[in-house]
Order: C-alpha cells, then sequence, then structure tokens
C-alpha cells in the first residue's frame, strides 16, 4: 500500500489497526456507506471558482483506471466494504465514453447500490434516456444561475441552453428527484439564488445551495469572497416563507427547508443549504471517495491518498485492496480542517478529487 502526502496537515494520534471486516469505519466511529467515484478530472466548462480559463494539466489516460479495474474496485466497495450508494463525478462524467457501461456493471451487483450522476448537464439531454436504461438512479445537476449573461460570465461558456435541456430530459426519463446544485458567485449570487428557487419550484427540482469551498485549482478562495450559508438563507427569506423541515437530516449534508406557498398554507417544495464551511457537518460524514487515478481519498481535505492503482496492476488479490481501503478510511480526520489557523488547502483540485 502507497500512501502519498499531500500538503494538508495529517491526523496524529496513534492508532490500533483497522477491523479486518464488518462496515468500513474510521476511528472515530463513522460508517462509510456513501462511495464517490470521480471517472474523470476533464471537463467542458471553466468555472471561475474550480479552475482557470486555459483548464488544467489533464491526467493522462494511463494514469486513470481501466473500466475493468474500476468495476472491481466497485464490487470489493460493494459486496465487502459495505457501500449502499455511489455517486459518479467528475470532473466531468459524462465526458466518459463508457459511462453507462460502468453505470450498468454497478447496478448488477448485489445487493445493489442506489446510483447517482453529479454532472455539469451539458450532454445529458443525448445521454438521459441510456443512462436511466443502464441502471441509473438519479442526477444532481451543477448549475448556479439561471441568467445566461451570469452562466456565461461564471462558466466561460454560453451553454445553459444545454443544462436546461438537460435537466428536462432527466426529468422525462424518470431520473428524479432531478437535484440542482448552486454555488454561488459572490457579486450576483444572491440575486441567482432567489431566480434558481423560483426555476426549481416551477419545474420540481431540488435546489441545493452549496457553500464555495477552497478546492480552486489557483488556490485564491478567500472567505470573505464567498456567501455563507446564512446570507442565502436571508435572501431567500425575504422572497419566501421558509420553515424547517422536520425529517430527521442523519448524514445529508443538506439542511432542507419547506417553501410555502403564498397564503402559507401548504408546502410547494424544498430548498437545501449546504454549510460546508461555516456550520460543518463533518461529524455525520458517511463518504468514502476513489479519484480518476485510483486513489482513495477519506476526506475531501484528506492529507494523504492511498494508491489502490497500483496495487491492482502491481496483482494485489481483492483481499489486499480490500485491507489497504479500510486502513486509508480509518485513519480519516475528525474533521476538515477549514476553520482551523492551520489549514492548508489540498494540492488537488475538486475537478481532481471528484465532488
Amino acid at each position: 500500500m502507497t500512501v502519498v502526502a499531500l500538503g494538508v496537515p495529517a491526523l496524529r494520534r496513534p492508532l490500533p489497526p483497522a477491523p479486518g471486516d464488518g462496515p468500513l469505519v474510521d476511528s472515530f466511529g463513522r460508517i462509510a456507506t456513501d462511495l464517490r467515484v470521480s471517472l474523470t478530472d476533464l471537463c467542458n466548462l471553466r468555472c471561475t471558482y474550480c479552475m482557470p480559463a486555459e483548464g488544467l494539466d489533464w491526467m493522462p489516460g494511463d494514469q486513470k483506471l481501466r473500466p475493468d479495474e474500476l468495476v472491481r474496485l466497485l464490487r470489493i466497495a460493494v459486496t465487502r466494504l459495505g457501500i449502499t450508494n455511489v455517486r459518479f463525478t467528475g470532473g466531468e462524467p459524462l465526458v466518459v465514453p463508457h459511462l453507462e457501461d460502468v453505470v450498468a456493471a454497478t447496478a448488477s451487483l448485489r445487493p445493489r447500490p442506489e446510483i447517482a450522476l453529479t454532472t455539469n448537464g451539458v450532454g445529458l439531454a443525448q445521454r438521459s434516456t441510456g443512462l436511466k436504461a443502464a441502471g441509473l438512479d438519479r442526477v444532481n445537476v451543477s448549475l448556479d444561475t439561471v441568467d445566461a449573461a451570469h452562466f456565461a460570465a461564471i462558466t466561460r461558456r454560453d451553454r445553459l441552453a444545454d443544462v436546461l435541456a438537460g435537466l428536462r430530459a432527466a426529468n422525462a426519463a424518470g431520473l428524479r428527484p432531478v437535484k440542482v446544485n448552486a454555488v454561488l458567485d459572490p457579486d450576483t449570487g444572491l440575486e441567482d439564488a432567489v431566480a434558481l428557487l423560483r426555476f426549481c419550484l416551477e419545474h420540481d427540482y431540488q435546489l441545493r445551495i452549496i457553500e464555495q469551498m477552497p478546492l480552486d485549482a489557483g488556490h485564491s478562495w478567500r472567505r470573505d469572497r464567498t456567501i455563507a450559508a446564512a446570507d442565502v438563507l436571508g435572501a431567500l427569506q425575504r422572497h419566501f416563507t421558509l420553515t424547517p423541515d422536520s425529517a430527521p437530516r442523519g448524514s445529508a449534508p443538506a439542511a432542507l427547508w419547506q417553501v410555502l406557498s403564498p397564503s402559507g398554507e401548504g408546502v410547494i417544495g424544498k430548498v437545501g443549504i449546504i454549510a460546508s464551511v461555516s456550520q460543518a457537518f463533518c461529524s455525520a460524514c458517511d463518504r468514502t471517495r476513489l479519484t480518476a487515478d485510483g486513489q482513495v481519498r477519506n476526506c475531501l481535505f484528506a492529507a494523504e491518498e492511498t494508491d489502490l492503482r497500483a496495487l491492482l496492476r502491481g496483482g494485489g488479490d481483492d483481499d489486499a485492496l480490500e485491507a489497504a481501503w479500510r486502513a486509508a478510511m480509518w485513519t480519516k480526520a475528525a474533521g476538515h480542517g477549514i476553520n482551523e489557523p492551520d489549514f492548508v488547502q489540498p494540492d488537488r483540485p475538486m475537478s481532481a478529487i471528484g465532488g
């Protein structure tokens, strides 16, 4: 097992060995049942909070997991480690030609996991039906604004119409609930949030507004240039009547609010606010992550990665892969540390880690 340091302060406390069986647990007792799988670091948008206009130095193809390698790791995750939810991410997963094949292979596993996709929606209109047939259950579409000029400024591409078409196609294909993920622009975001919620209520999509996290490629994130969850809530409450959702939150990252009708007599939808920075929910985290090049990350902001690709290609058997994955999760830190004075942003940007 190869462990690579990534420049973030690591967890420093003596630990016993990781359990050899049972659920995929860390030393704080959190059980990981949700696997985020990045299929590629490539993307066809250039969002300002993610990467520069010219793009990045993309991962060489031979470093990425082959489909058969990925399916093997997915099988180990589901059948040996207790993973019940698999979400495919990127980069942009719709640029991966074998996406439907991987989804179908995942759907054939027993016990069958729930399968979701996080996408920017460009190209979703052409593939929603095929993805549904392959076994995809639902989608989250990243959409930060429904204003065409704002969209072009944020993504550096004029593709809003394609994303809206993708949302419609996903809904028609039965990939429901269709969720919309929004990271708000510091200048136009509060205005955009109100319009986004109106749009989602109209089309029966579920909006999730996410605080911007320090995961940009240029390491230029500044707390004073991000919109906090409390500000989002205040802006929405000036236009909508909101009441906290009564359902238990569990490990879900979003705090849900019911949107009441203008008369206040009925619920017309829900909106979620994910306060990743200002109100961290690390104590309930149930996620493990696999990058496109076969590295296990136990947190978005992990200090280390565990190289399963090298173990795979070096002839490691399933027992060795399982043990390495368990050991990686066992050392998960108590929290992401964004609000600590010694926090250091990870070298990898979100596009290379996976959402």
